[in-house]
């Protein structure tokens, strides 16, 4: 069988933290605490409204009353670099007898961040990747004194930390909501981008409930307000002075503002903050699910009025889903009555819910909608997806040559029925199935042999969705029939 991974067009990448799977994508996002960046162009200036005049709020106000609220923070730790790397000979010799190179040595490193306090005595939220590996945190108000803080806890998942410091009657924020948010609303941003403290910046929020590479457990807010390396943990405000999240990354080719601008919101961050005051940790549910969008193709091959929805292409063996009875080829619309338009929204609202809470499914199965109810488990379990002659099998309209699986390869595959894809043509191969990759399924149908396959195309319409394995990762893959 085929050990190659898939591209990032065609694989399902595992979003562990959340228990849910979705799809690879794009690699510019960047967190933005480092302060070593390439300074950003300048920020332009949004674009009016095209009806009637609109006159941008006056952020002076907000800037003012909460500006105090917001800190910079400070962050030293260390790093593990080889002592010899600066030894020109070293990657000749490393490793000789007698060479006296080799080993590391600890390097003391350096950031700065963003923060703000939302409690009186001292409690601030930041990203946890502006104090990941710190050794100490200095916390800087606006009145310049300093305090060190002490990490109260960390989620990564999430990216939200939350600090303390030693101090009373300080000036707070207020929190909003960030649900009654409407694209096109003016935001500000505070922060102290590239060690520049207290640095304001406005715009627009451009989207709601984007879904990131590899941060699939949080619907970002996008915006266009200028913000830099520094800006991490800082709060985005809405017009009427409430925090409605917290700057954490930024889409960039060269280390600066592009334009594109992410928030977490602040809902997510006050969730994590709560259960870390309360248990000294964050607690995430779990599906265990791989998921994958719905392209057009697809959707006409499942038969449905619109390419909307979470695909399932993979149940984790005796996770909450396999226990509910979710299966391969199951389309998720809704969770809990919230519609999945895109498959980030499933692990969005997933991983806002908690370990045993009991969440209701509406599944395009088969082509007809049903509900499933699953209680959901904890992240902490292990959420890795388990993952005779040739025959044609409609060679002309679909390209692939089949055979069964020898006992070994049914052994190597986990026990999975299929077919083993001998060899590729024609559309098949245009959609990038390649040989040794194992077929599961045509259009949710399990396949156990050549006659069912060619069976299933000669009930199929103008495109197929096939379940194809590759190593350990299954996806679907719209195949358009010649």
């Amino acid at each position: 069988m085929n050990t190659r991974k898939f591209s990032a067009s065609h694989l399902a990448v595992a979003l562990a933290a959340a228990g849910v799977f979705g799809a690879a994508g794009a690699t510019a996002f960047q967190r933005v605490a480092a302060p070593q960046a390439v300074p950003a162009p300048a920020a332009s200036v949004p674009a009016a409204a095209p009806v009637g005049a609109v006159t941008p709020p006056d952020f002076s106000q907000i800037t003012e009353r909460y500006g105090p609220a917001v800190v910079n923070i400070s962050v030293t730790g260390t790093t593990q670099v080889a002592n010899d790397e600066d030894d020109p000979f070293a990657q000749f010799f490393r490793g000789f007898p007698g060479y006296p190179g080799g080993g590391s040595q600890s390097v003391p490193v350096r950031g700065q961040g963003s923060g703000f306090i939302v409690s009186p005595d001292g409690v601030i939220l930041t990203n946890a990747h502006v104090v990941k590996g710190a050794k100490e945190v200095t916390v800087k108000l606006t009145d310049r004194r300093e305090f060190r803080a002490k990490v109260l806890g960390s989620d990564p998942q999430t990216d939200v930390a939350v600090l303390k410091i030693d101090a009373g009657n300080l000036p707070v924020v207020t929190i909003g909501n960030p649900n009654s948010l409407r694209v096109g609303e003016w935001v500000l941003a505070i922060g102290s981008p590239y060690g520049l403290e207290s640095t304001v910046t406005a715009g627009v929020v451009s989207a709601k409930g984007r879904s990131l590479p590899n941060d699939g457990s949080v619907p970002f807010i996008q915006t266009d307000v200028a913000v830099n390396p520094g800006n991490s943990g800082g709060p985005l405000f809405n017009a009427r002075g409430e925090v409605v999240g917290i700057n954490s990354q930024i889409y960039s080719q060269t280390g600066g503002y592009q334009g594109l601008s992410f928030a977490i919101p602040i809902d997510v961050a006050a969730k994590v903050k709560d259960q870390i005051l309360a248990h000294g940790e964050v607690r995430h549910a779990r599906l265990g699910v791989t998921i994958q969008d719905v392209n057009q193709a697809l959707a006409d091959s499942f038969k449905l009025d619109s390419p909307t929805g979470a695909l399932v292409a993979n149940v984790e063996k005796g996770s909450p889903a396999d226990k509910a009875g979710l299966q391969s080829g199951d389309i998720i619309r809704k969770i809990d009555g919230k519609p999945v338009v895109a498959s980030g929204d499933l692990p969005a609202v997933v991983s806002l819910a908690s370990p045993g809470q009991e969440v209701r499914l509406e599944v395009w199965r088969n082509g007809s909608p049903r509900e499933v109810v699953a209680r959901l488990g904890s992240a902490k379990a292990d959420a890795t997806a388990q993952a005779g002659a040739p025959g044609d099998a409609g060679n002309g309209r679909l390209g692939l040559a089949l055979r069964p699986l020898t006992p070994q390869e049914q052994r190597a595959a986990g026990g999975d029925a299929g077919l083993v894809i001998e060899q590729v043509g024609g559309p098949a191969e245009q959609a990038g199935i390649e040989p040794g990759d194992l077929l599961l399924s045509l259009n949710g149908v399990p396949v156990q042999n050549v006659e069912q396959v060619r069976a299933l195309l000669d009930k199929a319409g103008k495109t197929v969705a096939l379940l194809v394995q590759r190593g350990d990762a299954k996806i679907f893959v719209p195949v358009r029939l010649g």
